[in-house]
């Protein structure tokens, strides 16, 4: 007969068991919740979850290239140039530290690139010859009432002579008559004053010329307050000088001060990886939207100026064989506005925009002729107030012109947001929105990316102002315009809101850069951090088999109206080409991405042969990919052509 056991151990063994029973009962749910995710980890990494949702994984940055991405632009050489600038850090800033980073996808291999200036929150578009313009970026960051320690604000310096034009260094002192004393924040160069003919006797009237510059009181405190127009003399000035030159204030306050443009703009090249200088632009901004026309050159809208304003309609075009800038036609619209090139010198304006600029002002969607500068307004968009960082993508192929606008949120830090989608046809005889399907939930900061199988992959973004409380939302879709409906895709795992862009990459995967949340919890009381992780999406295209092959057949320039021959195993089974220009996005914005359907006649000699469209405002002269879909939808890896202008 066994032993019988003592008390005192029967007893140990029932507290025991009873402490285990305990334990399991109040761990039940962590436990339950660890098989759970335990088993989400098994089932999207099974074949049939990737071929039906797609499949995220994280690239690996290595933390000597990690960076804020603010920028994220595709090279022809199928690099990603990621520019952070001083990526919202006015440490970096006054540091002088500005930082882009060179990624190529294929090898997962980063390189450092020396930047000149602080890019962040610049413009930027692809050019004909494949180099990419960078224009305007950071001169002074906010500074919020309560911070501001010196009082400062617009002054125009004034130059009465006809004979001289002058140039202001940075420093420069103008004087009040009450002796105040106020430093310019930058240089300012004042033309000479114009010559007018009176008509009488050949007489002359002189007309002041002028130029505006930002000023900052010398001593800190209310004493360099003032909200009366006076005349200001310019230190170290003498005779003659001394009289023409001189200073107009109207305030200059200790109110909140807004970020600053600059003037500057640089060319990438691909090739050498370097950026090069080239023309300055008319006016400072920060927060432009730069759009490639159809002759090749780029129309700069847009931004912050040298004084933390709107710029208030003054535009600008660059010319690539010049590398200068000219005057384009006067219009407003608020900072970062979502445009698309629609025919010759006309522009579809979305009404999506990343921020600044008055709720009532040039924010209808319309349609901009540049020839006559006149806007033509588009309605029947739901919910018009609420389309402040919203998504806006021309909708694949590009020959249909229609533009979808997805989500949004209020102005400013509004707590609004929609799950409101709507398509515009523009080649309709009266262009209207009609309503498309909702989305999954209320959400701003979403991305749009184009897919080479003409559908569009959306991710990311949040339902509040920069994600606060906690609010990112990670879920994906996928929308098919010829079905007009969505289709869930694979969940991220990183949360994107403002500050947050994504990309097709050549070889059919989008990667997805950035997000700028500005709290770390849903009490808002920890300051948000900056995401420097790199995730990459690989469709449910990229799971379904073995993909068609491509390979150029001879040149890879071709004219707008010509063929290019490609080739591949099999023509039978290749069922479209799409002609796809590469992204460079920034604030859930794209300026360049397009996909252009090419008519394709198949060979029986393992060519086919792809015709250009002859319409360069469907096709803006640069470089793009040519990727061939087969008839199961599976794409190739791309192919660059250049479409030469």
């Amino acid at each position: 007969m066994a032993q019988r056991p003592s008390r005192p151990t029967t007893r140990k063994t029932l507290l025991g068991v009873a402490a285990a029973v305990t334990l399991a009962a109040l761990n039940a749910p962590a436990v339950a919740g660890f098989a759970q995710d335990a088993y989400h980890r098994y089932e999207i990494n099974q074949p049939e979850y990737k071929a039906k949702y797609g499949h995220w994984a994280l690239a690996s940055l290595p933390e000597k290239y990690q960076l804020n991405s603010i920028h994220a632009i595709l090279l022809h050489t199928g690099k990603v140039l990621l520019i952070a600038g001083s990526g919202n850090n006015v440490k970096l800033f006054e540091g002088g530290a500005f930082k882009s980073t060179l990624w190529d996808p294929s090898t997962d291999t980063f390189k450092k690139i020396d930047t000149p200036n602080d890019m962040f929150c610049a413009g930027h578009a692809q050019l004909p010859d494949g180099k990419v313009l960078i224009a305007g970026g950071t001169a002074r960051y906010e500074v919020l009432k309560g911070d501001v320690k010196r009082a400062g604000g617009a002054m125009l310096v004034k130059n009465e002579n006809p004979d001289r034009a002058h140039t202001f260094p940075k420093g420069t002192v103008f004087r009040a008559p009450s002796g105040v004393e106020y430093r310019s924040q930058f240089s300012v160069h004042v033309p000479a004053a114009k010559k007018v003919p009176t008509g009488q006797g050949g007489n002359v009237k002189v007309t002041a010329s002028e130029a505006r510059v930002f000023v900052e009181a010398a001593d800190k405190g209310p004493l360099g307050m003032t909200n009366t127009t006076e005349q200001y003399a310019i230190q170290g000035l003498k005779g003659e000088d001394a009289d023409n030159l001189y200073g107009i204030a109207n305030k200059l306050g200790l109110d909140k001060k807004d970020f600053q443009g600059i003037k500057d703009a640089y060319e990438f090249d691909p090739v050498t990886e370097k950026y090069t200088r080239v023309g300055s632009m008319r006016e400072a901004r920060w927060y432009p939207t730069l759009t490639t026309l159809s002759d090749g050159r780029v129309l700069a809208v847009s931004g912050l100026d040298d004084i933390g304003q709107v710029v208030p309609g003054k535009n600008e075009v660059y010319d690539p064989r010049t590398q200068t800038w000219s005057p384009a036609p006067t219009r407003y619209f608020p900072t970062y506005p979502s445009f698309f090139l629609t025919g010759r010198r006309k522009i579809f304006y979305s009404g999506s925009n990343a921020g600044y600029g008055p709720a009532g002002k040039g924010r209808k969607p319309g349609l901009w002729d540049l020839r006559s500068n006149t806007f033509t307004p588009i309605g029947g968009l739901k919910d018009p107030d609420i389309l402040e960082t919203s998504s806006s993508v021309l909708l694949p192929p590009a020959q249909d012109k229609k533009v979808m606008v997805l989500g949004g949120g209020g102005v400013g830090e509004s707590p609004a947001a929609t799950s409101r989608t709507a398509i515009v046809d523009l080649d309709a005889e009266h262009p209207a929105f009609t309503a498309g399907p909702r989305l999954p939930k209320s959400i701003r900061y979403l991305n749009s990316v184009i897919l080479p199988d003409d559908t569009v992959f959306t991710t990311g973004g949040s339902r509040g102002y920069r994600g606060k409380g906690a609010s990112d939302i990670l879920k994906s879709q996928i929308y098919d315009p010829h079905k007009n409906t969505f289709a869930p895709a694979a969940d991220p795992t990183v949360g994107r809101n403002y500050h947050s862009e994504a990309l097709l990459l050549p070889d059919g995967r989008v990667a997805v850069f950035g997000s700028d949340p500005l709290f770390a919890d849903r009490a808002d009381s920890r300051a948000g951090r900056f995401e420097q992780r790199v995730e990459v999406f690989s469709p449910p295209y990229l799971h379904r088999g073995d993909r068609p092959d491509l390979a150029p057949g001879g040149r890879t320039d071709v004219e707008h109206g010509g063929e290019v021959v490609l080739r591949t195993a099999d023509p039978a089974r290749i069922s479209r080409v799409r002609l796809i220009r590469p992204g460079s996005a920034t604030h859930v914005t794209d300026f360049d991405q397009r996909s252009v359907a090419l008519d394709i006649t198949r060979r029986g000699n393992g060519t086919l042969t792809a015709r250009v469209p002859n319409d360069a405002a469907l096709v803006p002269p640069g470089r793009y990919m040519a990727v061939a879909v087969d008839t199961r939808g599976v794409p190739s890896r791309a192919v660059w052509i250049h479409v030469s202008g």
